[in-house]
Order: C-alpha cells, then structure tokens, then sequence
C-alpha cells in the first residue's frame, strides 16, 4: 500500500475524450528540465497543463499542488482524506474535478479510462499506479501516448518505512522543479523548516512520551489492530516533535498487525489517530482509550486527531506543532522562557 499497498481507484470512460493539449512548438523558458525517478530519466519541455493524480491512499501530490497555487492544472483528482489540518484545504480538494471515473477492482483509475483521459502528467503516491498487474496504465504506456509520469519518493519500491519529513521537501521541490515554480516551493520548505524548528527547540530535552499511531477504523491484517502506523514518515515527526512510537520495533514495515493482547501490554502515554476518510475519528481515539484504561493516555485523557498533515505532503509542521503541544503542554504555557511558540 501507499498507506497499506495502496487503496487506489479507476475509471469508466467519462463522456467524450478531452480534446488533447497542442503541443508547444520550442520549449518554454527555462525548459527543457530533467528529473532521475524511480530509475527513470524524464524530460519536460513545458509545464503540465493536463494532469491525474491517482490515489494511492494519499493527498500528499493534491495538496502539494494546491499548496503552490496549481490546482488549475489538475483534470481528474481522485485523493481525499475527507478533512486537514489546512483551513480550506479539504473543500479545495473536493472542489478539484473527479472526471466522473469509477475504481477499478484494484481501486484506481484503469488504464483505457487513463488513457482516454489525455493527460500530460499523471501523478503516483508509489509505483502500484503504475503496474499493469493491477489494471492501470504503465508508465510506458503513458509514454507512448504522449504523457509524462510521476512517483513520489520512497514509493518507486512501495516501501515508504523509511519517509522522512525531507521526503515531503523534495516532492514540494521537484513539482515546483516540474512546473517551472521553483521559487514557490523552496518557499514553502524553508517556512516548514523555520516552524519546525523553533517547535523542536521548545521540547528539546523533554522525556519523550510512548505514542501510539493507528488508522481510524482501518482494516489492513489479521489482527484486531492492523492499521498501527509503526515506520515512516509519523515517526520523524514524532521525534521533531518531541515523541517517540510506541510500536516501532514491533515490525520493521511500515504497518505493525498486533493482537490486542500486545497493543494493551504497551504503557501508551498518547494516542494519535489519523483519519482518513472517517466522519467521527473522535469518537474512534474515546473508543480506544476506554478499551484500554490502564494506559497512561486513558487516565489523562490524552490523544489527538491528525489527517493529511502527518503523512506526506506540504503541511507536516502542523503535524510537528499540534503534536508538540499535546506531548509537552507545559512548554508551551505562557511565560515559559522562548514565548508560547
């Protein structure tokens, strides 16, 4: 998965084909540009006027594209989360056209119903939206028909246990590369960087509270808990933000299958859980700690709700920021030496 293999999606032909974009005559300035992905050499000679982003149980390529101001380049967007820690940023996914397509049994977009779609760029949490064994269109495919294509990084082996926040910079980085906004996109790294910073520092030295990090109501094993987030990008986070992951070792995947025998054996101190898709996560994070009154997290009470922001994407030092309050609230009182943050 993306987040599990990859929840993904897929199409019916929806109405007539899109009349397809003329190509440039010359490259437009400051093209030809080139980026080395997944073991492939891809070369733009204008910016992407006509682009798919696929699932992939992400809204990291959607909300990058937003975040700097290219949401009128996306055609079909099949990403949502259903809500962000970004005010607006969940109606300015849902507002982004669907194309009407329907998931195919791999829950992507198919590949006649790409294909037919004529876009000039299609985006890819991993390689999964590209592999013909799932019924999407390869990138080869996309080649000959005139498109380029996209794998966010850590995804060209689908294992993303080893994302880190600087994975969420380097997609800002080589979209902005891609459509010709480099300025933008080393703007927003470096105002990430700046926020996380000076979050860090306020927690530095603190004990670093047992955290646990499990998909609302998500179902990916065997186990009564197979959604626990163990590896990836949440832990980077964690650390930034003063924390550490409760279930880190219990796999060295990015998703942990437990039993609740062992989920309630670990002295869990916060509860985090990420909602994706889910109206009520909430009601979800109370369920759990009054599943498990002997953790620490359940006598204070102690958890939060976080989406897009603690997964790959533009907004990772919301993540970092709301985190850090909730793990050490003392440092962040006022009067406290350094301000409130």
């Amino acid at each position: 998965m993306a987040l599990a293999g990859a929840l993904c999606l897929a199409a019916t032909a929806c109405g007539g084909p899109p009349a397809p974009v003329a190509k440039a005559a010359a490259d437009a300035p400051g093209y030809p540009v080139t980026l080395e992905n997944c073991g492939r050499t891809t070369t733009f000679t204008r910016p992407p006027e006509r682009v798919v982003v696929m699932n992939g149980a992400s809204v990291a390529e959607a909300s990058a594209l937003l975040a700097l101001g290219l949401g009128d380049r996306v055609v079909v967007n099949q990403q949502s989360y259903g809500r962000s820690e970004v005010p607006g940023r969940a109606a300015a996914l849902k507002r982004l056209p669907t194309g009407d397509v329907t998931p195919n049994e791999a829950a992507d977009i198919p590949r006649e119903t790409m294909l037919g779609l004529r876009p000039d760029l299609v985006l890819s949490t991993t390689s999964y939206g590209f592999d013909a064994r799932n019924g999407f269109a390869t990138r080869d495919d996309l080649t000959a028909a005139g498109a380029q294509s996209y794998v966010s990084p850590q995804g060209c082996d689908q294992d993303t246990s080893r994302m880190t926040v600087e994975d969420s910079y380097r997609l800002l980085r080589d979209l902005g590369k891609i459509f010709g906004v480099e300025d933008r996109a080393e703007k927003l790294v470096a105002a990430s960087r700046a926020r996380i910073a000076a979050v860090s520092a306020k927690v530095s030295g603190e004990k670093k509270p047992n955290v646990m990090v499990v998909f609302s109501r998500m179902t990916m094993g065997a186990n009564d808990f197979s959604s626990v987030a163990a590896n990836g990008i949440w832990n980077d986070i964690l650390a930034r933000a003063g924390g550490r992951n409760a279930f880190a070792g219990a796999t060295t995947a990015t998703f942990a299958d437990l039993s609740k025998e062992k989920v309630a054996a670990e002295p869990v101190d916060a509860l985090v859980v990420i909602s994706y898709n889910d109206p009520a996560p909430e009601a979800y994070a109370r369920e759990l700690l009054k599943e498990f009154p002997q953790w620490p997290a359940a006598k204070n009470k102690r958890f939060l709700v976080l989406s897009d922001s603690i997964y790959l994407g533009p907004s990772n030092d919301l993540a970092v920021a709301a985190l850090a309050r909730t793990l050490h609230p003392d440092a962040f009182r006022t009067g406290r030496t350094g301000g409130t943050g």
